[in-house]
């Protein structure tokens, strides 16, 4: 009876239909801010290195999202073949974060140490060189664009701006950090690894007379999951509630 009278009174239907999404809206909304953290810190997270932040871009720009998903589920065949769930820790640096939507490729986000920087290299010249069955397209241009990195203090500050906790000696580093960590025989690395917690140094493209987007975008890759320790992580354990 009530269903049909709204039916015949438009104006009294966008009444109705505009209390319910507010009500709906509130209960999911509302809550969050009595929470006093919506997402739990974990012992072992940092933000990216210039190096990294740039290949993540890259991996951003090349819509490499829309193949390859960062979330792996609480099921056990996701699980099994990719290891532990996702965290929402390990997304609270990223702008926007890179859970995806669709899986036409593997998950990544454990990717990280999981092949050599010449598998990736080789992957992302001509993918079907290692993954015969793969459809990606290939990126070889990648290895051969150097990365254009003038603005990596600016884009540091506004990661900061947003919440990455960068400190200022960081952003005022940005451009010798990049180089250093793409470049371990040069000047820098010491005084890089001291900035930042648990980061690999060396070249990963095997081109020593530039630093390519093909380099960072592997340094991205081989960071993805590894920052956590994930044989010794208990979600109560009080050290992963810093």
């Amino acid at each position: 009876m009530i269903h049909s009278w709204l039916e015949r009174n438009s104006i009294l239907l966008l009444i109705g239909i505009i209390c319910v999404i507010a009500v709906g809206g509130a209960v999911e909304i509302a809550p969050l801010f009595w929470v006093g953290g919506t997402v739990e810190k974990v012992s072992g997270m940092r933000p990216y290195t210039p190096l990294e932040l740039e290949g993540r871009n890259i991996y951003v720009r090349e819509g490499c999202y829309v193949c390859h998903s960062q979330q792996i589920r609480t099921l056990r065949d996701e699980v099994e073949r990719y290891g532990h769930y996702s965290l929402a820790a390990e997304s609270m640096y990223d702008h926007p974060f890179q859970w995806g939507s669709e899986r036409t490729g593997p998950d990544l986000a454990r990717v990280g140490g999981k092949y050599s920087d010449q598998w990736h290299k080789g992957h992302l010249i001509d993918p079907r060189s290692v993954v015969p069955e793969s459809i990606m397209p290939p990126y070889k241009f990648l290895f051969s664009t150097p990365l254009d990195y003038r603005d990596v203090q600016a884009l540091l500050k506004t990661n900061r701006e947003v919440g990455v906790p960068y400190t200022d000696e960081q952003i005022a580093r940005a451009k010798e950090d990049l180089v250093a960590q793409a470049d371990p025989d040069g000047d820098g690395v010491e005084a890089f690894e001291k900035r930042y917690a648990k980061v690999q140094a060396r070249n990963f493209d095997g081109n020593g007379a530039q630093v390519t987007e093909g380099a960072a975008l592997i340094a991205y890759l081989q960071m993805l999951g590894t920052l956590i320790d994930f044989k010794t992580y208990h979600a109560d354990a009080p050290e992963n509630r810093r």
